[in-house]
């Protein structure tokens, strides 16, 4: 397991960046979604509809590759590779997805997200880094 540092922390929960979570394909092919995403302590969690595609992907395969990016001058990025954990009926996915919900939306939205993104059929994702790369301000 990669610890992130305070600084990797820091970028990964400034404002509303989403994630670019890749996983593999049956065939083999990539596949990029974007996510949104928060931490709980050195884990990114979110969740998804059980029947998408990144979900049958990563029961599959648990191994995922999350990128982070600032897009403006001088850029930074953070590129965090790990294994998804998937949790089915987490008595947890209400509370993150709330969470979730507030970095996006807003805390006045939160609930509202909170409530339609922890159905029947959502799933908790974690997933715990092994290896990251970091760049700051590549563009200098």
């Amino acid at each position: 397991m990669y610890t992130l540092t305070v600084e990797q922390k820091e970028f990964l929960q400034h404002g509303t960046r989403t994630g670019k979570l890749a996983t593999v394909r049956k065939d083999g092919r990539p596949h990029v979604v974007p996510i949104w995403f928060v931490l709980d302590g050195n884990t990114l969690v979110f969740n998804t509809d059980d029947t998408s595609v990144k979900a049958h992907n990563m029961r599959r395969d648990a191994h995922v590759t999350i990128c982070v990016d600032d897009e403006t001058a001088p850029y930074t990025f953070i590129i965090v590779e790990g294994m998804a954990v998937l949790e089915e009926h987490s008595e947890d996915l209400k509370l993150w997805a709330t969470r979730i919900g507030a970095r996006y939306m807003g805390s006045d939205r939160a609930e509202e997200f909170g409530t339609r993104n922890s159905t029947e059929g959502e799933l908790l994702v974690r997933v715990t880094p092994t290896k990251v790369i970091f760049a700051r301000d590549v563009a200098n």
